[in-house]
């Protein structure tokens, strides 16, 4: 049966969006809090931990387990190492360097890695829209990253780099996620998919044994609840409610408010300052996301929404 689509977003459903919008932009300036404690593979270690705990209740609260067969699990918890262990693995390690907000606004080009693989792994055209849209979007990530290594001779264009290959190890995973699991399956493989990336980053730990254990300060312990409780478990229980209501290509279309909110939350708690070229190259990217989410929410079928498509965010 086709999800109903809301032509008009309640006021719930707008409360419930806008918490989850929150949960995940501020998740940018919890993980800097974190930092000052551990290390980042570390930090990762414990928010997925944590997060997956959450979502074990969610699943069973939910009766969402027993949907999936031997290989479909085995199959989420492969995705889990991209979608998980190495997009938070190198979102961490470049947060040591790039500031909160400028590290929301790089990973945010998510979407147009995801309608780049989307063409060739799910046979979805990408219209002029979504082209003008990932060309702009390129722009102001070219732009935040030459201004970046501009503003000082210490600053390195790596950082950058890692950014950019979480978000696209993040694309890919869900884009393989989406193509291999059914609606009725997402719930279950989300969980199973956070259980392999736990596992790959405490292999990590295991096998390179270059951190410190961290310490458990009230800003670590408050950061690792944040990041595991509400920025994944939370914020999972809430997208899952909102695909209930709403398709995910209409949710998409405001996803650029997360990284403004990053943005926001860190240049007024932080302090964070941005050059005028780097403001430029934001706005360009903002207005990308907001356009691929448009482009996808007008190419939606009309006998039906595109299939759901996780997030680990």
């Amino acid at each position: 049966m086709p999800l109903a689509v809301e032509t008009r977003w309640s006021n719930r459903t707008w409360t419930l969006f806008a918490l989850m919008v929150l949960a995940w932009g501020f998740n940018y300036l919890f993980v800097v809090v974190g930092l000052r404690s551990a290390g980042p593979v570390w930090l990762a270690t414990f928010r997925v931990g944590i997060g997956l705990a959450g979502m074990l209740v969610l699943v069973t609260l939910a009766r969402g387990w027993g949907t999936l067969d031997p290989r479909g699990r085995r199959d989420a918890m492969l995705l889990g190492i991209p979608n998980t262990t190495l997009f938070f693995g190198l979102w961490f390690v470049a947060a040591r360097s790039v500031p909160p907000g400028i590290a929301s606004v790089v990973i945010y080009s998510f979407p147009f890695w995801v309608a780049l693989l989307s063409a060739p792994v799910l046979g979805r055209p990408i219209g002029r829209t979504a082209w003008l849209a990932i060309v702009t979007g390129f722009a102001g990530v070219a732009l935040i990253s030459q201004s970046w290594t501009l503003l000082g001779p210490h600053l390195s264009i790596w950082p950058i780099v890692e950014l950019l290959a979480a978000s696209v190890s993040w694309a890919a995973g869900t884009v393989l996620f989406q193509r291999r699991f059914q609606a009725p399956e997402i719930l279950s493989a989300s969980a199973y998919q956070l259980a392999g990336g736990f596992l790959g980053l405490l292999l990590i730990l295991v096998a390179t044994g270059v951190e410190p254990i961290p310490r458990f300060t009230p800003d670590f312990i408050a950061s690792v609840l944040w990041l595991g409780l509400i920025g994944t478990a939370v914020a999972y229980a809430i997208w899952f409610t909102l695909l209930g209501h709403t398709p995910a290509a209409r949710i998409s279309a405001y996803l650029f408010l997360v990284p403004l909110v990053a943005l926001t939350a860190s240049v007024v708690l932080l302090g964070e300052r941005l050059a005028w070229a780097q403001v430029a190259g934001v706005g360009l990217v903002l207005a990308a996301i907001y356009g691929i989410g448009r482009a996808r929410l007008d190419s939606s079928a009309p006998d039906g929404p595109p299939p759901r498509v996780p997030s680990t965010e």
